[in-house]
């Protein structure tokens, strides 16, 4: 099957991974990938934000860099047209951004069977956290995109909702969740082995990876850091940076735990599983509420112990005492601490969900190959025969 990947993704972050994921899934099960979207992301190191679009964003007033946005659209479709007339895909495979109703363009013009991947209700994410300056116009380019895909794929069935309030059929809608790169990630060293090969032996580590900003409350975790009833030192691994690393480094201090915080910066994502691999707790300490947390899957696959929020998204991969220990989200200052101050204290219950975790990849599913396997499952039903 020759497939027409369409994205405006900018960035070498959480977003590449999905793409870089999902489209090599898809071309180890023999498919073949016309990309089409911005250069840049193919030439940025992994973390980068998306080098000059990201700074122009900084200087040009709203309206202005939204009707950019929008005139972008015009852009891709002559990409996309010439893409086709030079490739002749079988279909056409977009990743959802505001203001880009080129992929809706060319599926009509050509009659290419489209399925539209949904990773967030990006006019409602922009309005509560940056502001639309054109809403009429964002909201417009949402609905017409999201009604008028032949198939839409949210990665939550939470987010699916949204998509269904937006006027699209719910019969033409799959939610396939992100997932983990067996091979990326089915290859670690024990929990003692990375431990001593980072200088954290007998140490209980209490882990995250990612972006870590304010809400994530890791502040909270600091304060337990000087809690010794259990008679072994904690150890705070975050994998990763941040807006707030600072203000965690100067909490450290301020406590006297300096020497038990580790805040590594930016790492690699083939050397990501050699620090998950030390954790004794990994942390998902606060989630956007129709996400499908990359980390998450992350720490499933490499059988960690997780603490997390108990929101509708999340329990849709976790659920409570089984592979995960889920707390109040309404009470992150008080059931978040105490959520992994319990499993500080009970290795048994530590064990027993990091074994659960482990199962619930192969279990539910949740590789790459997977999710590659009901993209091609869904272009056939929408009769593709290639």
């Amino acid at each position: 099957m020759k497939i027409l990947y369409h994205h405006r993704i900018a960035s070498k972050d959480g977003q590449f991974v999905h793409v870089e994921e999902l489209t090599e899934a898809l071309k180890r099960h023999g498919h073949e990938i016309i990309f089409v979207g911005p250069k840049v992301v193919d030439e940025s190191e992994f973390g980068s934000e998306g080098g000059f679009v990201t700074k122009l964003k900084k200087f040009v007033p709203g309206i202005a860099y939204e009707l950019m946005e929008f005139c972008y659209a015009f852009v891709a479709y002559y990409k996309l047209y010439k893409a086709v007339k030079t490739h002749q895909p079988d279909c056409l495979y977009e990743r959802y951004s505001l203001y880009l109703p080129a992929g809706i363009w060319i599926k009509r013009q050509f009659k290419l069977p489209m399925i539209l991947e949904v990773n967030a209700p990006l006019f409602a994410e922009r309005s509560k956290f940056d502001g639309i300056a054109l809403p009429w116009l964002a909201g417009w380019t949402e609905r017409y995109t999201w009604r008028n895909a032949d198939h839409v794929v949210p990665v939550t069935r939470v987010l699916a909702e949204h998509v269904i309030a937006a006027g699209a059929d719910p019969d033409n809608i799959t939610v396939i969740p992100n997932g983990i790169n067996l091979e990326r990630f089915g290859h670690f060293p024990s929990t003692d082995e990375a431990k001593s090969k980072l200088g954290l032996e007998n140490k209980l580590v209490l882990g995250f990876t990612g972006f870590v900003r304010e809400w994530h409350r890791l502040d909270r975790v600091i304060d337990l850091l000087a809690n010794k009833q259990d008679g072994i030192t904690r150890h705070l691994l975050l994998v990763g940076d941040g807006p707030v690393r600072d203000s965690l480094e100067q909490h450290a201090r301020s406590l006297g735990v300096s020497d038990q915080v580790t805040i590594t910066g930016i790492v690699e994502r083939d050397k990501v599983a050699d620090f998950v691999a030390a954790f004794d707790i990994a942390l998902q300490p606060d989630v956007v509420a129709y996400a499908s947390p990359l980390k998450l899957f992350e720490y499933l696959a490499l059988g960690r112990a997780i603490v997390a929020p108990d929101t509708a998204n999340i329990r849709e991969v976790l659920s409570h005492e089984n592979n995960a220990l889920l707390f109040n989200s309404n009470d992150m200052d008080s059931a978040f601490p105490a959520a992994v101050e319990t499993l500080c204290e009970i290795p048994q219950l530590r064990e027993q969900l990091g074994d659960n975790a482990r199962k619930t990849i192969t279990e539910r599913g949740f590789t790459w190959d997977n999710n590659a396997c009901k993209v091609i499952d869904q272009f056939k039903a929408m009769g593709v025969t290639h």
